[in-house]
Formats: C-alpha cells, sequence, structure tokens
C-alpha cells in the first residue's frame, strides 16, 4: 500500500474507483450469511410468501432510508463511524462508539460460522453427500462433531480469517472492490443455477407457491418483527460497515441509485436462497424441517443433499457460493474494524488490521471453543456465540439504528443528508420519503424491535 491509502484523513483517504465498484463492494458486505443462511430459515418460519412481502415492502421505505442516512454520513465526513458522528456532533459520539463495538463483536464470530461453511464445502469435495449427512457412532452429525471438537473449528477459524485478512491487506481498491468485482458476478451465477435446480425436482411445486404466494392467516406479530429484524442482518445496517464504504465513496457518484442497485442486488439474492431451499425441502417430502431454523443449512440440507441424484455437485456449489458470500460479508466487517482503529487512533492501515487481528483471535476462539471445551460458561444460558449475537444483532444494532435516527432527524435534521445526496445538483427523488420514515416510522419500528429482541432472549416472548 502507498503511503496515500494508508492515511485517514479527509484528503488522502482510499475510494472506490467507480460506482460500480462501490455498489459492487457495498452489495457484497449485505450479501452474506444473512442472506443465504438466516434469510431462508426466517422465510419458510415465519410464513413464506407473506414474511418475502413484507420484507420487500420494509427493505424499500425503512431500508432505503437508513442505508442513505449512513452512506450520506461517511461520505460527507469522510470517516469511519467512531469519527463521523464526532465530527458532526460531538455531544452524539457516543453513537459511534457504539456503532463501532458492533463489527468489533460480529466479525470474530462471523469468521467461525465462515469456517464452519469451510468444513462443508471440503467435506463435500472429499466425501459422499451421503457421509457428510451420516452421524457418528455416539449419534451426532458432522456438524454436531465440528462445533463440539477442542481444535477443529479454531482451525476452519483460522482458514477463514486468513482469507479475509489477506483481501483486506492488499486494501480498498485492489482487494475489497476488485474482489468484489470478481465475486458478487459468480455468487449472483451459482445461486441461480442451484435456484433453477430446486424448482425442476419433483414436488416442488407446492414449495414454490408457499414461497411465493402470500397468505393473510400468516401474517402476524412475530412475521413482522422478522421481517425488520432481517433487514439488519441483509443490508449490513447499524453496524459502521456503510459510514465507512460512505467514506470511500466519491462525490460524483449519486448516493440515491447506489442504494436502490445495493437493494436490489441484496435482494435479489435472498430470494433466490429462499427459493434455492424451500422448494427442495417441499420435494423432498419433509416441509416439517421447514421450521428447523438456524439449523436447516448445517444439519437439514445434507440430509437433502443425499437424497439428490446429483446431492453432492449441488452441495458443493452451494457451499461454494456460500463461502462467496460470507466472504464478501467478513471483508467488509474486518475492513470497517480497520478503519475505525485507523482514524480513532491515528494509525496506519497495516499496523490496524494487525490489532484487529488479535481482536479477532481473543473473540474468535471463545466463539470457536463455546459449544465444546467452553460449553459449561454460559451467560445469560447462551453460549460465547449466541452471547456475541445476542449483544451486536439484538442489543446494539437497534440501539445504533434508533440514535442514527434521532441524530438524523432531529439534531443535524433531514436537510444535511439531502444535501449530501444532492451534491453535484444530483435530485434527490424520495426526500420525503426519506424525512418522514427517519424521523417517525423508523425510531417506533426499532424500539419495538429492541424491546421483543430482549424480551425473547429472557423466555418473555417466543419467535
Amino acid at each position: 500500500m502507498s503511503e496515500k491509502n494508508n492515511l485517514t484523513h479527509s484528503n488522502n483517504r482510499s475510494s472506490f474507483t467507480s460506482k460500480i465498484g462501490f455498489v459492487l463492494a457495498a452489495a457484497g458486505s449485505a450479501v452474506g450469511l444473512g442472506n443465504l443462511w438466516r434469510f431462508p430459515y426466517c422465510a419458510a418460519k415465519y410464513g413464506g410468501g407473506m414474511f418475502l412481502l413484507l420484507y420487500i415492502v420494509l427493505a424499500v421505505t425503512f431500508g432505503f432510508s437508513l442505508m442513505v442516512a449512513e452512506i450520506a454520513i461517511g461520505r460527507k465526513t469522510r470517516l469511519s463511524a467512531i469519527g463521523a458522528f464526532d465530527k458532526l456532533k460531538a455531544e452524539y459520539s457516543f453513537v459511534g462508539v457504539l456503532a463501532s463495538l458492533v463489527p468489533i463483536i460480529i466479525t470474530p464470530y462471523y469468521c467461525v460460522i465462515g469456517g464452519w461453511v469451510l468444513k462443508f464445502l471440503w467435506s463435500y469435495i472429499t466425501m459422499p453427500a451421503n457421509q457428510v449427512a451420516a452421524t457418528n457412532t455416539a449419534g451426532l452429525t458432522l456438524f454436531e462433531q465440528l462445533i463440539t471438537s477442542p481444535t477443529e473449528p479454531i482451525v476452519w477459524f483460522l482458514l477463514f480469517l486468513g482469507v479475509t485478512i489477506l483481501v483486506i491487506a492488499i486494501g480498498v481498491e485492489k482487494g475489497i472492490e476488485n474482489s468484489s468485482k470478481i465475486l458478487m458476478p459468480i455468487l449472483v451465477v451459482l445461486i441461480a443455477i442451484v435456484a433453477i435446480y430446486s424448482c425442476t425436482l419433483p414436488g416442488a411445486v407446492d414449495g414454490i407457491k408457499y414461497y411465493l404466494k402470500p397468505n393473510m392467516k400468516d401474517l402476524s406479530v412475530k412475521t413482522v418483527l422478522s421481517a425488520m429484524t432481517q433487514l439488519f442482518y441483509s443490508l449490513s445496517l447499524a453496524m459502521g460497515i456503510m459510514i465507512t464504504y460512505g467514506s470511500y465513496m466519491k462525490k460524483d457518484i449519486n448516493i440515491e441509485t447506489s442504494v436502490w442497485q445495493i437493494e436490489i442486488f441484496d435482494t435479489v439474492i435472498a430470494f433466490l436462497a429462499g427459493l434455492a431451499i424451500i422448494p427442495a425441502v417441499f420435494a423432498c417430502g419433509s416441509p416439517e424441517n421447514l421450521k428447523a431454523g438456524p439449523s436447516l443449512m448445517f444439519i437439514i440440507l445434507p440430509q437433502l443433499f443425499a437424497t439428490m441424484k446429483a446431492g453432492r455437485l449441488v452441495a458443493i456449489i452451494f457451499f461454494f457460493l456460500v463461502f462467496f458470500a460470507a466472504l464478501t460479508s467478513s471483508i467488509s466487517l474486518y475492513e470497517t474494524c480497520v478503519s475505525i482503529i485507523q482514524d480513532k487512533f491515528k494509525q496506519k492501515r497495516t499496523p490496524s488490521i494487525v490489532f484487529t487481528f488479535f481482536i479477532c483471535i481473543i473473540i474468535g476462539l471463545l466463539a470457536s471453543l463455546g459449544y465444546g471445551p467452553l460449553a459449561m460458561i454460559t451467560f445469560l444460558g447462551m453460549q460465547f456465540l449466541d452471547l456475541f449475537d445476542f449483544l451486536s444483532n439484538s442489543v446494539l444494532m437497534p440501539i445504533v439504528a434508533f440514535f442514527t435516527c434521532i441524530f438524523v432527524g432531529y439534531v443535524i435534521k433531514p436537510k444535511a443528508v439531502i444535501d449530501e445526496v444532492e451534491t453535484n445538483g444530483v435530485k434527490f427523488k424520495l426526500k420525503k420519503l426519506f424525512t418522514i420514515v427517519i424521523k417517525y416510522v423508523a425510531p417506533i419500528l426499532i424500539v419495538i424491535i429492541l424491546v421483543a429482541s430482549i424480551l425473547q432472549a429472557f423466555g418473555k416472548i417466543s419467535m
């Protein structure tokens, strides 16, 4: 990296070289395990077509407004979250601190889950599909054997973390932007192939109907809350990522159209992931497995692949695309951590990468061993990985999103964001919608999400 790219001052900050580079990098951040792992099981569990409809409506209103705000704040200040809020209004610097904690907590355990994906990919490359789906003499599935092992999850975690750091070390332009230009088109092609194959399986029609046809009987508070929560996972909101990427965005790039393109890309991937998984589960005559939740990918799908004629090939393609999606998101998470350290401590890029690595090792080791040797240690009944996920996704992200809305809506006022969007004479077509959502709609929805998440964690409600 050149000295220019190592500096974090606004006049010397690295930047994406083109609009397509920014959009694909930001979409790469948004498209991850939230799309290919969480979206399908949430759609399956919470009403199929109704969940899909609610998610799309919320994405083009709630998600659009929050993403515009975050990217505009980043581009306006040319800083990551920890410096951006402080620069705009020192009294609200705590929002930047909270936002910065989110990727620092998420990145390590996200790489742990990415390691699980790598393990399954390698297993399908080296083993028949029926062996991957089989249990050992103790009755444990491959996934259960993996997460309870004292050493194996650490090995796969370090491998995934190593690939992430390699891309980060190359830099914003050569590393993040160029890798996104390659990985994202590959991801679209792979998920489309799996989705088409899934929909052509005998018996898949019922699954397609369930997934695409909204049914009013499936409309419930749980469905709405689940769709809203999924937005944070899917769009990388309230974790400082879009502020960081916005700080790398050139002034001549249209924020509004870029956000639409990111959302379309992200939603299409999530939609295809659901289309790849849900019809296939119906085709295998086991729709009850749709309620399996997070275990759908690592326990139920291997059983599904074992019943297919070309199951091993489909599994390899599927886990390749999940690996790509997880990698693009881990890159954005790690880059956000690096940018935070650079801005906060005025460090060059390389020391910031190394410091982030040590943070990932400490938290990642706890998450890796939380279901095995450290399983006896719990907090609020949660193992380490579940605790980190709860703190970041269920507590910090809604809090950050709420204060971001308050900050934009009532402190710097929506006009500050609108002016940034309309730089160089660009017209912000949906500024009225943006203002209404950011000031009134989003804060109410976010408070509901936060309260529901905390009540669920303490067993007061079930989701």
